[in-house]
């Protein structure tokens, strides 16, 4: 791919309208309900919960609608690539039928709203597609397209798609929908301020301590004191229930093209082939619909993030053409153990804190889903699928073993790997733009020398448990591979689950050295 020119900006973000800009909390506070995280699946709980006569507040660390949901592909889906197949498998068939209606009738309570609330949101019914170019793969995407329709979906196995290139198989489900996901949400955060909820933004919430009633710790001070609790930052901020052993993060590149609307192909389409590769088009304007290619997923950490941006546009010019990319950006997913979200109560002893996280890149209508699960339990309810998504299930702890040993010794390699001694070479070699781990007076520090030659310095240490961070140059940012955490060059959060920045480092006057290890993806 040649030099990029696209914007780095997510375009849900910047054709979106700004939003009223809600401010942060500058007094202790008391609420039924306080939700941590305005994502989507913050804000549709809260929003759920304000309907039913709570009073709601949502705490937001930045902008709402901001976060991972400004940087999705807005797919509403209930095929979740392959997941039919392997849940009849190992939790049976009734559950296989219960992540198929909870996650098909999320879709169509989003349609409910935006119709109830007249949400301009490009709204499009449209059909999705797990699709395979490889004859050997074709036996799997039939088994899918049998568990998928036996769990209820529309499902069937086609080998013909509207796609510019030919495909061995695919599963097809039909009745699903796409949006433009930062418009719908703005329309959710108004309707939840009319029914009397309260957002603030840029109150980053630092700590909780669980009880009746429940309190909330922020940055700046004010507590909040709250009935329940719901924890909703896409990746928990407290560890408390041991989540991030469950959890593996991942982020996943975005590039986006106008292409003519007579060639653009009707619907959702993902394969696990080639590191995955996702697509989608969106309206753009008259003549072109917006094509939305997502893919190269990778951990967190790993530093050859623009030859992958390369790598995803190669593929896109190579099936749809010359194109001219206006876009792009990267999106962060969690995955859970056993491949089901973890929804619901937040540990083995909560009363009044419940949690929503591990949706596997499919969070719009696992956010939908989440917030609808959580309100009903927070009222008593206990929808079917309830044991489901129970973030204290045990049943899956022995299927679930092999994926959850490979996560730890992966999060081991980079937590005791990282610290053997390394060789050294010059920071005065980092060009700018560029970072590196470095030692300052015999401490490893993340050095980054901006575009006009200043060095910064910040600790290399993630301060959610203290893995080493690395330097994605395509994104300047620092991230922690071990739990998904990242900084931007001065230290400060840009994802959590960490809750406090990078302490700087002064590197006036001492002697540093280059850190190679940082190299190491």
């Amino acid at each position: 791919m040649t030099e990029h020119t696209a914007d780095q900006t997510s375009y849900w973000i910047e054709t979106a309208p700004p939003g009223t800009l809600h401010a942060p909390l500058a007094a202790d506070l008391t609420v039924d309900v306080a939700v941590v995280g305005g994502g989507i699946a913050g804000l549709s709980t809260a929003r759920e919960l304000a309907r039913t006569g709570r009073t709601v507040a949502v705490l937001e660390a930045d902008r709402i609608a901001t976060g991972v949901t400004g940087h999705t592909t807005a797919k509403l889906s209930a095929l979740h690539t392959l997941v039919y197949e392997g849940l009849r498998r190992t939790r049976g068939a009734e559950a296989a039928k219960l992540y198929a209606r909870s996650q098909s009738e999320a879709i169509r309570h989003a349609a409910a709203i935006v119709d109830e609330l007249s949400i301009d949101c490009d709204w499009e019914d449209t059909e999705a597609f797990t699709y395979t170019q490889d004859p050997e793969r074709a036996g799997e995407l039939k088994a899918e397209a049998d568990a998928a329709r036996a769990a209820g979906l529309p499902a069937d196995y086609v080998t013909g798609t509207d796609l510019p290139f030919p495909v061995v198989g695919a599963v097809r489900v039909s009745e699903q929908a796409q949006f433009h996901p930062r418009k719908y949400l703005l329309a959710l955060a108004d309707d939840l301020l009319r029914h009397g909820g309260t957002i603030h933004e840029h109150t980053r919430v630092i700590g909780l301590k669980e009880g009746e009633p429940c309190r909330l710790t922020t940055e700046a001070g004010p507590t909040v004191t709250a009935k329940d609790v719901v924890v909703a930052t896409h990746y928990p901020v407290f560890d408390r229930a041991l989540l991030f052993t469950r959890l593996s993060p991942r982020r996943e590149l975005v590039l986006t093209a106008p292409v003519a609307a007579e060639l653009a192909p009707h619907g959702m389409y993902i394969t696990p082939e080639h590191g995955t590769r996702s697509l989608r088009t969106a309206p753009y304007t008259d003549g072109q619909r917006l094509l939305i290619v997502t893919g190269e997923h990778f951990t967190p950490g790993t530093t050859d993030v623009e030859e992958r941006f390369a790598r995803l546009a190669d593929w896109a010019t190579e099936h749809f053409g010359t194109l001219t990319f206006t876009h792009r950006w990267a999106t962060q997913d969690n995955d859970s153990t056993d491949s089901v979200p973890l929804v619901g109560p937040f540990h083995v002893g909560s009363r009044h804190t419940y949690v929503a996280t591990g949706f596997g890149g499919w969070g719009m209508s696992g956010g939908i889903m989440a917030g609808r699960l959580l309100s009903d339990l927070i009222a008593g309810r206990n929808p079917p699928w309830s044991e489901l998504y129970d973030p204290r299930r045990v049943r899956t702890a022995v299927r679930e073993a092999p994926a959850f040993l490979k996560h730890q010794a992966q999060v081991a390699r980079h937590f005791v790997g990282d610290r053997l001694p390394p060789t050294s070479g010059s920071v005065d070699d980092l060009a700018p733009g560029d970072g590196a781990l470095v030692r300052i007076d015999g401490r490893r520090c993340a050095a980054y020398r901006d575009e006009g030659g200043e060095l910064h310095a910040v600790s290399a240490r993630c301060t959610h448990l203290g893995c080493l961070v690395a330097f994605n140059r395509a994104e300047r940012a620092w991230e922690c591979p071990c739990h998904g955490s990242r900084f931007d060059p001065d230290g400060r959060i840009l994802q959590g689950p960490a809750t406090q920045p990078l302490e700087p480092r002064d590197v006036t006057g001492t002697d540093t050295s280059a850190d190679p290890s940082a190299e190491r993806p």
